[in-house]
């Protein structure tokens, strides 16, 4: 494996890591609310982001390349509302996709087609990341910091699940 590119994928690596601490500091937040809807859909987010991080890290090996794992940065705690949380996760999101793009546009440079198929599938993920965490905002917008509203979207968001991604 071409060692720059190597090299964004531990960073990314880093990122998809501190996006699953990230989601379970906002996890935190909802359990302390007890909105067990909410801390479920962040759990399933915390579930999903290590998956990426996972996914990532077997295909370095894959490829016969080495991982080196750097130390995760401190999610910020201290949030004011569920919009709030939800405004930063889709802020969160959009950045994930520009650093999924940037290592995609380092692929492309070492023009290495099968890391180029493969970030594909993270390319498709975040869109649908971003649509997932844009329905809730909405939702949360309409509900208008309505206590009757917010435990009916609290409710919904308790069915979500973990379904294991197949990456690649």
């Amino acid at each position: 494996m071409n060692e720059k590119l190597q090299n964004a994928f531990c960073v990314q690596i880093n990122k998809e890591l501190y996006s699953a601490y990230l989601y379970l500091a906002m996890q935190s937040y909802f359990k302390d609310m007890n909105l067990d809807g909410f801390a479920n859909w962040m759990s399933v987010q915390v579930q999903e982001e290590l998956a990426h991080a996972m996914g990532m890290y077997n295909y370095v090996f894959e490829r016969g390349g080495k991982v080196e794992l750097m130390s995760i940065e401190k999610p910020a705690g201290d949030f004011s509302s569920p919009l709030d949380v939800f405004e930063k996760v889709l802020e969160h999101e959009k950045y994930v996709t520009s650093l999924i793009n940037d290592l995609t546009e380092t692929a492309e440079e070492v023009k290495d087609r099968a890391a180029i198929s493969l970030l594909q599938w993270y390319i498709k993920e975040q869109v649908e990341e971003e649509a997932n965490v844009s329905n809730v905002l909405g939702n949360l917008k309409l509900a208008q910091n309505d206590p009757r509203a917010l435990l009916l979207l609290d409710r919904e968001l308790a069915a979500r699940t973990f379904v294991a991604p197949v990456i690649g």
